[in-house]
């Protein structure tokens, strides 16, 4: 004992040596001793602080200006949108006889080009995602895969509405149709969903996999039961995502998709040509010249997207919660 206090002595010594050199030689730097050791913090030289306080406000700069512009661009759509859209406007069909302009079977035309794309990709790029992370012990493939995806994510959607015409409208024969649409945006949609839940997936703690291995449940029925469970927040924003990104896409689906303005049941809905909201936006702007009905199509667009983010927000919070 007597050892150890000597021991503690010489080094609070040898602490106060050094700080009294430090001092001697003139530095004037900040010194601090933690246990027995002294710890030198040199002060920011000038160009230091310079450089950190440039990047500060050009960072606060760039942050101002991306929301000064989505403030903008919500605000000009709303504001030149939201008076043209009336119940008349969204609960009839279009009428060149009586000069009727109704966006009825365009939001119906959405609903079902969304829906039977969502119960396409899901079980698709989940699927995917299930098997990268849990099953795939080739690392040569998981990689080739994923460099499919990424490969898939990064091409321009007017080539997916050449390649879907000729795959689902010429060579499958379903002509220009919804469903033709459908399944090529289940093609660009498949990247993030497989992403998103692979992501999510690799958020789940190995340990409640081995402690349901531990209690001997199969390989399937940990992840039906234990894996999934805990990362259907990161499945649902994704496919909330895919939901925006379905909803706003025009160039595909002027390939496959077509421009009619007809009003039709669910299934033949799908097996018939139909405009969705943006492809009506497209047309009435850029064919007939129709801003005003453009403006309400894009007005309603935006309220739709606004709606999808904070419902993304909204689910992934609470399944958050509910999981802590």
């Amino acid at each position: 004992m007597i050892a150890a206090e000597t021991k503690k002595k010489n080094t609070s010594a040898d602490a106060f040596n050094v700080e009294g050199h430090l001092k001697s030689s003139g530095y004037s730097g900040a010194l601090s001793s933690t246990s027995g050791a002294a710890t030198i913090k040199k002060p920011l030289s000038f160009k230091r602080k310079a450089y950190i306080n440039t990047m500060t406000i050009l960072m606060w700069i760039c942050a101002m200006v991306t929301c000064a512009l989505v403030v903008f661009i919500l605000a000009y759509v709303l504001y030149k949108g939201i008076p043209n859209i009336s119940w008349n406007f969204v609960s009839t069909s279009p009428s060149y006889l009586s000069g009727n302009i109704g966006i009825l079977p365009d939001i119906l035309n959405t609903v079902y080009i969304v829906l039977a794309s969502l119960i396409i990709v899901l079980p698709l790029g989940v699927g995917a995602a299930v098997y990268l992370t849990e099953y795939s012990t080739n690392k040569k493939l998981a990689g080739i895969i994923e460099y499919a995806a990424e490969t898939l994510s990064g091409i321009p959607s007017i080539i997916y509405g050449l390649v879907g015409m000729l795959c689902f409208c010429q060579f499958m024969g379903l002509k220009t149709s919804l469903m033709a649409g459908a399944l090529t945006l289940v093609i660009m949609n498949l990247p993030t969903i497989m992403r998103t839940a692979q992501e999510s997936l690799k958020t789940v703690p190995q340990s409640y996999r081995e402690g349901a291995f531990g209690l001997g449940a199969g390989k399937w029925r940990v992840i039906r039961t234990v894996v999934l469970p805990n990362c259907i927040d990161g499945i649902i924003t994704g496919c909330i995502l895919a939901t925006g990104r379905i909803i706003g896409e025009s160039a595909a689906l002027l390939f496959t998709a077509g421009f009619a303005h007809a009003l039709n049941g669910v299934v033949k809905g799908l097996q018939s040509a139909g405009a969705t909201l943006t492809v009506a936006l497209y047309v009435y702007a850029k064919e007939q010249g129709e801003f005003g009905v453009a403006f309400g199509i894009a007005a309603i667009l935006v309220i739709l997207t606004l709606i999808l983010n904070v419902a993304a927000r909204l689910v992934g919070a609470y399944f958050k919660k509910k999981r802590a």
